[in-house]
């Protein structure tokens, strides 16, 4: 593995010293999310970080694993599988060859993010490589109160505009003892209504969703976890009739991954908001995280969403396009508050001052 670390190395040593950009890539799974790399080929060398792969420490009784970013999901998720351990966030993959690098730095979490965390929470340390292709390192393997910036957990959903993260640390956690899933027909008024009391109670809703199928018109799922006892106790409280585990799983697996129909869409707007803010007015979304996150199809007015969203407190993101015609002029992500683009600025021109990774992928002109 040192001698793949070596190598990448040189490459960004090399790019930085012909004065060309550095593209980040992995298993591309998704490429599709952020903004699209402007700069020309001729201009570009791509970084494929894919071959620097492996879990290099694992730990089960401490909860805690080290992976090489080229890692593949899968093969982590398996790991843990066999000693009923789980990664908390719920990563989606978007493809078969999905890497913990890629996972990391999306920020991207699933179904369980409403009730585990999300994904900053769980990374305890990561290694990068820098401009001048060398390793920095930031954060470690236990969890501690940090002074100052925590800058490994501010690299998380950094598309790697400050350079590739070689090397992950994060926590993990055992699998619930038990898991149960409730469907409910219902509109999203009365679905809200329910999370809010969900949240007003200690139930163990691991994920909650509101699906639209005929207008205002749909389902609402609840998943419980924990105990069997305290699943039972919690299922009776609530509405809905259970879901054998195999349509279960396949539904909470086509939420995560995006291949539930409500999906199958060119445009699709990611909508984060206060679990409990009010309504939208927009198309009617699917929700998740109890109304935290909201998915919205066929957006006419991209200023419109994003002030609603701003209004509740939240942020609208351009998940996926057609081409980048249907891009805004100000990119595919809600402009950042002036505090934390100062704070971009700051970190982008200490790790990566000649601005030569992954340029405008987060923020335009960064």
């Amino acid at each position: 593995m040192s001698f793949v670390l070596n190598e990448l190395s040189e490459q960004v040593v090399a790019a930085a010293a012909s004065h060309k950009r550095v593209l980040v890539k992995g298993s591309g799974s998704k490429g599709f999310y952020g903004n699209p790399e402007t700069t020309t080929s001729e201009n570009m060398v791509l970084l494929d970080v894919t071959a620097y792969k492996g879990v290099i420490e694992y730990e089960p009784s401490e909860l805690v694993m080290t992976a090489a970013c080229g890692t593949p999901l899968h093969e982590i998720e398996k790991l843990l599988d066999e000693q009923s351990q789980m990664l908390p966030w719920e990563p989606p993959h978007f493809g078969p060859q999905a890497t913990i690098g890629g996972a990391i730095a999306t920020g991207l979490a699933g179904p369980r993010r409403m009730a585990a965390g999300a994904t900053a929470d769980f990374v305890l340390g990561v290694r990068m490589m820098n401009a001048e292709g060398r390793i920095l390192r930031f954060g470690g393997q236990v969890m501690k109160n940090v002074a100052g910036y925590d800058v490994s957990r501010l690299l998380v959903g950094s598309l790697g505009i400050f350079g590739p993260l070689m090397e992950i640390s994060f926590k993990v956690l055992p699998k619930p003892l038990c898991e149960r899933t409730l469907r409910h027909a219902c509109t999203i008024n009365q679905a809200m209504d329910v999370f809010r009391q969900i949240h007003a109670r200690s139930l163990g809703v691991s994920a909650s969703a509101w699906v639209p199928e005929d207008g205002k018109n749909g389902h609402m799922y609840l998943r419980l976890s924990g105990s069997g006892v305290a699943v039972s106790q919690a299922i009776v409280q609530l509405p809905g009739d259970e879901l054998v585990d195999a349509d279960a799983r396949a539904f909470w697996l086509s939420l995560r991954e995006q291949t539930h129909p409500f999906f199958n869409d060119a445009t699709i707007w990611r909508v984060c908001v206060p679990p409990l803010a009010g309504k939208m007015n927009e198309s009617i979304p699917l929700v998740e995280w109890g109304g935290g996150q909201r998915w919205v199809r066929r957006v006419q007015d991209t200023q419109h969403i994003r002030h609603n969203a701003q209004q509740l407190g939240g942020h609208a993101t351009l998940f996926r396009y057609p081409g980048p015609d249907a891009i805004p002029a100000d990119g595919v992500f809600h402009p950042f508050r002036t505090n934390i683009e100062g704070i971009s600025r700051r970190l982008k021109n200490a790790l990566d001052p000649r601005g030569i990774f992954n340029p405008d992928r987060l923020i335009i002109k960064l």
